[in-house]
Order: C-alpha cells, then sequence, then structure tokens
C-alpha cells in the first residue's frame, strides 16, 4: 500500500467515482480502476460496492479512507518541511477582478521585487468559481469575499471594502429597495459575491420591482453603462478611486451592508513557501498602511 494508491483511492471517494477521478488525477479510467483493484487484492476486502456505475463505500473502505487522509495529510506536511525555504516555482492566483485591480498591484510588486525566482500567475474571476479553483486544484490560492464555509479551505482576512450603489448624476438617494428607478442591476455573472449581495439587499421587497440583471464583463463597462442611465451597479469604493476622471454617476451608501472583507483562502495541501512569502507581503503592506486594510 503506497501514497500514490491511496492518493488515488482518496480521489475516487472524493469525486464520487472513477471518471471523475481521473479526470482530476489526469489518468486515464482504465489505470484508476486497475489501481483500486491492486488495493483491494493487497488489503484483502472489497473497498466498494459496485452498484452499477456508482460506487459506494463499504465499511472496510470508510475505514481505510480516514486512515487515508490522515496519512497524506502527513506526507503533505513531510514535504513541505524539507522543500528549500527561499520560494521559488509558481505561484498560481485567483482574484476577484476588484482586488486584483485596486488592491493588487503593489502587493504583487513588492512580492516580485522580494523573490523574483517564483512564477506568478493570475487570473480574475468571481467568488465561487475562485473557490472551485482552489478545490479542483487548480489555483494555489484565491482572493475572495467572505464567507469561506468550506471545511476543506483555509482563509484570512487582508484587505476591508466598502461597497456601494452606483447610479446616474441625479439619482434620487437611494437607502432602499424603493428608492431605485430602475430596478435593472448591471454586474458579473453568477458566482460574484457582490451581485448576491446586492440581490440579497433588495430581496422580495413589495415597493420594488423585481431585480432584472445585465450581466457585464468588467467594472469600466458597468461604470459606463450606469453613468449612461441603463441601470444601478454594486462596485468597492477601492474601485471607483482608480479613476482619474470618474463619469458623471451618484454614489449611494449600503452602510454596514456594504462592509465585506476580502480573505485570502487556499486548501491546506498547497500549502508552500512561495505563498507563505505571499502571506508576509500582506501582513507587512497591512501593517505599513493600516487605514487600507
Amino acid at each position: 500500500m503506497d501514497l500514490a494508491a491511496l492518493e488515488i483511492f482518496r480521489a475516487v471517494v472524493e469525486e464520487g467515482g472513477i471518471t471523475r477521478a481521473a479526470t482530476r488525477l489526469h489518468r486515464v479510467q482504465s489505470n484508476v480502476t486497475t489501481r483500486i483493484r491492486q488495493l483491494e487484492q493487497s488489503l484483502g476486502v472489497d473497498l466498494f460496492v459496485r452498484d452499477g456505475k456508482r460506487l459506494v463505500l463499504t465499511p472496510a473502505g470508510q475505514t481505510l479512507f480516514d486512515y487515508a487522509r490522515r496519512m497524506l495529510q502527513l506526507a503533505d506536511e513531510a514535504r513541505h518541511a524539507v522543500l528549500p525555504v527561499r520560494p521559488s516555482g509558481r505561484l498560481r492566483i485567483a482574484s476577484m477582478e476588484s482586488t486584483a485591480a485596486s488592491r493588487l498591484p503593489p502587493v504583487l510588486a513588492a512580492y516580485h521585487q522580494s523573490w523574483p525566482d517564483v512564477q506568478l500567475e493570475l487570473v480574475t474571476c468571481p467568488t465561487r468559481q475562485a473557490l472551485d479553483a482552489l478545490l479542483r486544484f487548480e489555483a494555489d490560492c484565491a482572493f475572495v469575499a467572505e464567507p469561506v464555509n468550506d471545511p476543506n479551505l483555509a482563509s484570512v482576512p487582508v484587505f476591508q471594502e466598502e461597497l456601494v450603489i452606483i447610479a446616474h448624476d441625479g439619482h434620487r438617494p437611494i437607502r432602499s429597495p424603493a428608492d431605485l428607478e430602475k430596478a435593472t442591476l448591471l454586474a458579473f455573472e453568477p458566482g460574484c459575491n457582490y451581485r448576491a449581495r446586492m440581490e440579497a439587499w433588495v430581496g422580495p421587497s413589495a415597493d420594488a420591482l423585481p431585480l432584472r440583471v445585465m450581466e457585464l464583463g468588467s467594472y469600466h463597462t458597468i461604470v459606463a453603462c450606469v453613468a449612461a442611465g441603463i441601470g444601478v451597479g454594486i462596485v468597492p469604493r477601492s474601485v471607483l478611486a482608480l479613476y482619474r476622471d470618474l463619469p458623471r454617476i451618484s454614489l449611494h451608501s449600503l452602510g454596514e451592508a456594504g462592509r465585506v472583507r476580502t480573505l485570502l483562502a487556499w486548501h491546506p495541501a498547497m500549502a508552500s513557501p512561495a505563498l507563505t512569502a505571499l502571506t508576509d507581503v500582506l501582513a507587512a503592506q497591512q501593517a505599513a498602511l493600516p487605514e487600507a486594510a
């Protein structure tokens, strides 16, 4: 019974079948099937009950799964313990677009200056998609909006944002959903935490029109369309601060409902010196500029 076999076994259990496990492990299905059978033969027990295409853990399989997770976690810790202290290799970062535009440039600049041997890769996507990328091991860490409820992920708060509603210049004050002149929200695709917060804020208000969503791909486009009077948007103040010449729009506070923390999240199995270095850079910048934290 080797670690590779346990890794395959864990993947089959967590993915719910051979096909998805093979995709996750970048192996052919026949190889995964063979390794599972070899593991069963070496232990002398059936690990799964095969019900058509479904695989159901036997009591012995459940016992082994509990041990496999602990053994693989210890193996990961051992590997990381002997890694070079100096960060190197690749660090894949997923981030909300707002954070990537308004918060990360000085962070990544400082990181690159301190650790030039690390190859930084940054992709922007909504919070839900970023968390999915962590769970699929397609990203090493992600900047997402709170909360992170998945027990498989670790996270720390890194930035504080204030979300505001933006509307066309001259829009009446917006204190409740009933004040919206148009019930069109300009926002990112589903999975965007800020969009979900705006939809929850409007809710099933009896005094407001049902909210319609026009999905757009960038804050620049959202702000321009809001200025044109198409609808309203929800945007962090830090993004609006990037504009030298902000289009003619009005800003409306959400109060406490608009306060949200950005978290740095990661899967513990993907911890590395490169990731630790990133948390150190973030902590140093927060200490130097506490008002921006």
